[in-house]
């Protein structure tokens, strides 16, 4: 799976998370910090293999703001 960032956190500093990528699949990868084990455990249906990861919200909409902008002729 090839990746292309879109957007990370500006005030992460570094490269660290959270980041929103897009793969060649057309579906989006987030990178960003682990739950912790009791925010983990309100998680509904989490099957084998799934986690979940905090990500503000500026960043998720701004990724979403950059990939319509690449979608657009």
């Amino acid at each position: 799976m090839k990746l292309t960032m879109l957007l990370k956190d500006q005030n992460s500093g570094g490269n660290g998370c959270p980041s929103v990528y897009l793969a060649d699949s057309g579906e989006f990868v987030v990178q960003g910090i682990e739950l912790d084990d009791d925010t983990h455990a309100e998680l509904e249906n989490v099957l084998p293999g799934e986690n979940a990861i905090r990500i503000s919200a500026d960043v998720l909409v701004g990724a979403v703001d950059r990939y319509r902008e690449r979608q657009e002729p």
